[in-house]
């Protein structure tokens, strides 16, 4: 037990909380730099069982915030890359790779069989799936996101409102680490906000990290935050689904303009501009938005509500 001596001798861990962590279960969704200390704390603490899932590969320009990873390592899946790692930092503990994306199809499944999920991915289809399908099956989610000089964490889901509650309105553009930038330390504040908002979830200390939100502005030297106890939950929000859930009768739209061609021959390219005048079938039992992110997709779904009373899904397509 002297690895765990300095975490067990505090108070609110001891033997018990130690065993509790041993035997908890993490989803891990996203690889990158928020992962990066989530992963190396929450190994270092002896959690037991981690699933990993992430369908990216180490690039040069992730190197700078996920130093996890060395020169090695580029081009290679980063759930095996890190999974290597945190084998050598910590043999008690199992890391299983999914080297795939998240996606409404795998979700419900990896939600299943863990005891609290980690946002990590830091994407509008992720975060709003896991939050979704967390909100639906009780399970705690453990949120964040990084982006220039500034980023926020919470706790969301089991028996705090979800992501949807607090967020209920997104941006009409995002800007992302290869457009805006980010500095190394700043995502590692915030993903190491992560792993301790999951050990206390874990370790059932009080006050509870969920209905929690905290901001840290490293341009201004400011942290923030508040509690969302109470927030209420927005009423039908559009859904994600998986390309594999898409039936044949539906109506599929690709947004995306910087692709040459649709993602299958089931959809077609409209751009956001041109959905006021799109004629749309009577008959059509739903309609499909697809884009990269997910961002213009929920965009379009609330410029389509107001004259389509029919279903309405959204689609990610991060890896096409």
């Amino acid at each position: 037990m002297s690895r765990y001596a300095r975490q067990t001798i505090l108070p609110q861990v001891g033997v018990e909380g130690q065993e509790r962590l041993a035997a908890a279960h993490v989803l891990v969704v996203g690889a990158g730099a928020l992962a990066v200390p989530v992963l190396q704390y929450l190994v270092g603490a002896g959690v037991g069982r981690i699933t990993l899932v992430d369908g990216d590969v180490v690039a040069e320009s992730n190197l700078h915030r996920q130093p996890l990873y060395q020169m090695g390592d580029i081009g290679r899946p980063k759930v095996t890359a890190a999974a290597e790692a945190m084998a050598a930092l910590n043999p008690e503990v199992t890391l299983t790779p999914r080297a795939e994306w998240l996606t409404p199809a795998n979700a419900p499944g990896l939600l299943a069989e863990c005891d609290i999920a980690l946002d990590c991915a830091d994407t509008f289809a992720v975060s709003l799936t896991l939050s979704d399908l967390s909100l639906a099956q009780g399970k705690p989610l453990i949120s964040a996101s990084a982006l220039g000089m500034s980023g926020y964490v919470g706790g969301f889901c089991g028996p705090a409102p979800s992501l949807r509650a607090v967020f209920p309105d997104l941006p009409q553009t995002a800007a992302t680490c290869a457009t805006a930038g980010v500095l190394g330390p700043v995502v590692g504040v915030i993903g190491a906000a992560q792993a301790q908002m999951a050990l206390s979830v874990l370790l059932g200390l009080s006050p509870s990290p969920l209905g929690q939100l905290m901001v840290w502005d490293a341009a201004q030297w400011r942290m923030s935050g508040f509690r969302f106890d109470s927030a209420p939950e927005p009423a039908s929000p559009v859904n994600f689904i998986a390309e594999s859930q898409i039936a044949p009768r539906d109506m599929v739209i690709d947004l995306r303009a910087e692709a040459p061609a649709p993602f299958s021959a089931q959809a077609r390219h409209v751009p956001p501009e041109a959905l006021p005048d799109l004629p749309l079938p009577p008959h059509t039992p739903r309609i499909v938005l697809a884009c990269r992110t997910g961002l213009r997709a929920h965009h379009a779904a609330n410029t389509l509500r107001a004259r389509w009373p029919g279903e309405i899904a959204l689609l990610a397509l991060p890896g096409a």
